[in-house]
């Protein structure tokens, strides 16, 4: 039997009343959400009850599903599983580090809350949205994208023949026209800028700064950073920071993942938008998502 691989849902999965029944049954999972907190005041609330448009604010979202993240894979761990190596989507690379122990929690969440604010920044100054391209290779969404330069950008490169890509927000109707001419379909994402984008420049900056003054550890399994689609090595610093604007290298993360021995997945945090993923990637491996007190059950089937 191969190795297991705990994946980190990222923003987008969020949902009013996320994380809540996990609250209330895992203690694992109470004492994560109680830091968050702690830390941030009316995390609780606005997971367990929104409003679904207060909790799509990038400013709280990310706090949110960072909180949802980390709890759901301590009852994971809490149910006796422990994974052999660690990946999560954007935001999820973040609870993914503090996971496996590379940066405390209590720094993370102040981490994550300059991230929130940076990146919602960034995207007040540069408006802009984002769309899922389906039914498209990886390589023709970037033909495209390149009749838009420096408007348009491939950026996540989800699995095979689907491609998110992010765009000023008034050529995102011209963008949309233009796949649709390729047989294509563009789906548009419920997010609050253009993320992953030499926009995100400034957000970047101030995370390498914010990062300069923490002592980063090493991970304690391999955790495959969303840069490079490799496990940490190097400049943990760099990787933590640029990932907000540079592309997610998704579907090769998983490949690379698979290659090195994993065939058992479990996605923890809001959702099973991963799981759908890496079906699609690597229809060999068992995957499963928690988010649930019941989820928790199918973890004896890992």
């Amino acid at each position: 039997m191969g190795s297991i691989a705990f994946v980190f849902a990222g923003q987008g999965a969020q949902y009013p009343g996320m994380g809540k029944s996990l609250y209330e049954r895992s203690p694992a999972a109470r004492r994560a959400f109680d830091a968050a907190e702690a830390a941030l005041p009316g995390t609780l609330k606005l997971c367990f009850e929104g409003p679904a448009e207060e909790l799509s604010r990038t400013v709280n979202t990310q706090p949110c599903l960072f909180a949802m993240d980390y709890a759901c894979a301590e009852a994971a761990r809490e149910a006796g599983i422990e994974p052999d190596c660690l990946a999560g989507f954007s935001l999820g690379e973040v609870a993914a580090a503090v996971f496996g122990g590379v940066l405390p929690l209590e720094r993370a969440l102040e981490f994550v809350k300059l991230r929130a604010k940076s990146m919602q920044a960034c995207a007040e100054r540069h408006p802009g949205a984002m769309g899922a391209v389906l039914r498209l290779p990886a390589s023709e969404v970037e033909e495209i994208c390149a009749e838009f330069p420096g408007a348009a950008f491939p950026v996540n490169y989800n699995c095979p023949g689907q491609t998110v890509v992010a765009c000023a927000a008034d050529v995102y109707p011209e963008l949309e026209k233009r796949i649709a001419e390729r047989r294509g379909r563009m789906l548009r994402l419920n997010v609050s800028g253009a993320f992953h984008t030499p926009w995100m420049g400034d957000a970047s900056r101030a995370l390498a700064e914010f990062l300069a003054n923490e002592e980063l550890s090493a991970p304690r399994v391999p955790l495959y950073a969303n840069c490079t689609a490799l496990p940490y090595g190097g400049d943990m610093t760099a990787l933590l920071s640029r990932q907000v604007s540079e592309p997610v290298r998704w579907q090769l993360s998983v490949e690379n993942m698979v290659r090195a021995g994993v065939d058992r997945f479990v996605e923890v945090g809001a959702g099973a938008t991963l799981s759908g993923l890496i079906r699609k990637i690597a229809p060999a491996a068992k995957v499963v998502n928690v988010e649930s007190p019941e989820d928790l059950q199918k973890l004896k089937e890992v």
